[in-house]
């Protein structure tokens, strides 16, 4: 009977797999992202570094997890690009101005750019969060092509003008929001937030994202369905009928 598991196996191979990248993604951006920066800022502002140069070093991080990720896909996505970026815009900042201010500035670029290119995107044929649904899913799948399939919908092109719209707005209001706290804070506290707040903005926009779609769906099914009711009355009416089945 052995042949019998094997399907319910196979089926469990790729969301195992899937498991397993969502954990190295999460360990990935715990190391680079958040936790190495900051354990390596305060191990060498404690070791006499300047807040400039203790700065500049901590970047090292982000820039060796994109490499990592560079190496594991065989390419540099566009996040990896605006964080690369962010990276040179503040290293070279700080180092011409000796101002760490400026340098812990260089999170803002990249979180400014993605707000800029979503609101842009608005006027092309396809709006970012769109496309980025699209890849996602995966373009060549049976799913990604029946997503696809619903562009021709107005209500669901709608949606995703929303979301558009909504990511673009609240990552340029982060950005703001980034060199505000810059400005107002020291520049441990101002790196930890700058560090933490990008995942906290991004949690709070898929949640919502969810929730809106969700709506959307369910607004459309009743929309749907008063659209069938309403042309099953005249049919009724047609033959003798009222539109509860009454002769």
């Amino acid at each position: 009977m052995h042949y019998m598991t094997q399907p319910p196996q196979e089926a469990m191979a790729p969301a195992a797999a899937r498991n397993r990248g969502r954990l190295q993604s999460l360990a990935m951006i715990a190391v680079f992202d958040v936790g190495g920066p900051l354990a390596l800022y305060a191990v060498l502002r404690s070791e006499g570094l300047s807040a400039v140069t203790s700065l500049v070093l901590s970047g090292i991080f982000p820039a060796v997890g994109v490499a990592i990720k560079f190496s594991r896909d065989r390419r540099v996505d566009a996040i990896g690009v605006l964080v690369l970026a962010g990276i040179a815009v503040g290293t070279l900042l700080g180092l011409l101005s000796g101002n760490a201010r400026l340098v812990l500035v260089e999170g803002s670029v990249p979180t400014a750019v993605f707000g800029v290119v979503c609101l842009g995107s608005l006027w092309s044929c396809r709006p970012l969060m769109y496309r980025m649904a699209v890849e996602f899913i995966g373009a060549d799948t049976p799913r990604g092509r029946e997503f696809e399939s619903l562009w021709q919908y107005e209500q669901f092109r709608r949606v995703f003008r929303v979301m558009t719209i909504v990511w673009g707005v609240a990552y340029l209001a982060e950005a703001a929001a980034r060199v505000v706290i810059v400005e107002l804070t020291s520049t441990g506290t101002a790196l930890v937030i700058s560090k933490v707040m990008p995942y906290a903005v991004a949690g709070l926009l898929v949640a919502w994202m969810i929730a809106y779609g969700n709506w959307s769906k369910r607004r459309g099914e009743r929309l749907a369905a008063r659209a069938a009711a309403a042309q099953a009355s005249p049919e009724a009416s047609v033959h003798g009928q009222q539109p509860d089945g009454r002769e």
